[in-house]
């Protein structure tokens, strides 16, 4: 274990049965909300199994997004939003850990894709003001949390630049939404 993790460590234990409502989830945001359904995947992991360590956050993996898949967009889909999100972080809402905006590419990302290194994605500096791909990493002695992957198809661009912070994505798709999915994965510590 990292010094730092170990120091963590009674934190963590402390705090473990401290847990947002999943009802605050993103997900349930009004304004996010849509009947149509786009079904998102990952080769790295199934829905509701283990995210690899190559896919969490410091001190336990390389902060490498997964290979995401989905399946057909919505005609009229000009944007996507990507949200990766921590529903069991010790807050009292569920931690959102990234948020990029992007042109639909055929049929989903690449491992390793999401780095704001590629200007064809657009980051929203998340509570750490990281713009980047914040993979999963929970508290240590947490215990398990479960990661919602989030994908946003949007019949509009999104521009972050015009976005004030994490509180405000809600307002800014509001009404732009054509389709969601979500593909969760868990990280014990």
């Amino acid at each position: 274990m990292h010094p730092v993790e170990a120091l963590l460590l009674p934190v963590g234990w402390l705090l473990r049965n401290r847990r947002p409502d999943e009802a605050a989830s993103i997900a349930n945001a009004p304004e996010l909300a849509t009947g149509n359904r786009i079904t998102l995947t990952s080769p790295a992991f199934q829905d509701g199994q283990v995210v690899p360590a190559r896919h969490c956050g410091q001190f336990i993996g390389d902060d490498v997004s997964p290979a995401l898949t989905w399946s057909a967009l919505p005609t009229g889909t000009k944007g996507l939003v990507f949200m990766l999100e921590d529903l069991d972080n010790p807050g009292a809402v569920p931690g959102i850990h990234t948020i990029a905006a992007f042109a639909p590419p055929e049929g989903g990302l690449p491992e390793g894709a999401l780095t704001p290194d590629d200007p064809r994605f657009q980051f929203l500096p998340n509570r750490r003001r990281q713009a980047k791909y914040s993979g999963p990493r929970p508290l240590p002695g947490h215990g398990t949390h479960r990661y919602r992957y989030h994908l946003y198809a949007l019949d509009t661009d999104i521009d972050f630049a015009k976005v004030a912070d994490m509180q405000a994505v809600p307002s800014a798709l509001a009404g732009h939404v054509l389709a969601s999915g979500t593909l969760t994965g868990t990280r014990t510590t």
